[in-house]
């Protein structure tokens, strides 16, 4: 169970995931040792995932966004698991999620521009077994990007 100081421990790190056990441990007026046990803790429970840098996809020539929704011929699960197994792969799709409604499956994927998306469902999309429909909606321009999740 997470108490206040391992919520604000978690809200820091979101922030800046660069900041040393010493400068968390300053900003919560603790000694570094019960800051260090209880990161170390968090990391053994998977409440921390990993440590990333977020790269700014414009700076490294990433600026179609979009996102893909699938809808399945088959829905038994080892049709299912096979299509995430497959989808998860490919370095374009940044994230997979099983929904609700008019598709199974959303796909987040980043690419350079339209020809390359194009070729991402020529010859990565359409390869994938078990597909019976797919609809692409394009990100125009993007008003909110965060990965913090609220605490």
């Amino acid at each position: 169970m997470l108490d206040s100081t391992d919520l604000k421990i978690l809200q820091l790190l979101q922030q800046n995931a660069r900041l040393t056990i010493k400068e968390i441990a300053s900003q919560l007026n603790l000694s570094t040792t019960p800051i260090f046990d209880r990161m170390k803790r968090m990391e053994r429970e998977r409440v921390i995932d990993r440590y990333v840098a977020l790269v700014d996809p414009a700076k490294v020539g990433k600026t179609l966004f979009a996102f893909v929704h699938i809808s399945l011929k088959e829905h038994a699960r080892p049709q299912v698991e096979e299509f995430v197994e497959q989808v998860i792969e490919f370095q374009e799709v940044l994230e997979c999620y099983h929904v609700t409604g008019n598709a199974d499956f959303v796909l987040k994927v980043v690419l350079g521009n339209i020809e390359e998306y194009n070729q991402f469902v020529l010859n990565k999309l359409s390869l994938v077994s078990n597909i019976g429909k797919v609809e692409s909606r394009f990100c125009l321009s993007v008003r909110k990007y965060s990965t913090e999740i609220p605490l």
